[in-house]
């Protein structure tokens, strides 16, 4: 079994540090750090509040919004595939029906 090593990268978030314990790359690590740090201060300039932890909050949520929409917007692309790989399907099967309904 292949054990991936963990290593500590330190990360900055709102002005403050925090040790990350990670299996990930330190630079993949520092890019969610980086985009969480980002939505927490637009967070802050939006509600104009010192309250970290209701920045906190709030940058939460307009994370969990984009994970929604994104999540939404995959599954109506797989439903538009899924239904034209059905067309796709139905097209063969009549395609296949004639070759082999001809006689030889």
């Amino acid at each position: 079994m292949d054990k991936k090593s963990f290593s500590v990268i330190n990360v900055e978030i709102h002005g403050q540090r925090y040790p990350i314990r990670s299996q990930l790359t330190s630079t993949y690590v520092t890019e969610l750090a980086n985009y969480v740090d980002t939505k927490m201060a637009i967070a802050e300039e939006e509600t104009k509040t010192g309250d970290s932890h209701r920045v906190a909050v709030l940058a939460a949520l307009n994370i969990a919004d984009e994970y929604f929409n994104c999540c939404r917007s995959d599954k109506n692309i797989n439903y538009e595939l899924e239904k034209r790989l059905a067309a796709i399907e139905s097209i063969l099967d009549r395609a296949l029906s004639q070759v082999t309904s001809q006689p030889a």
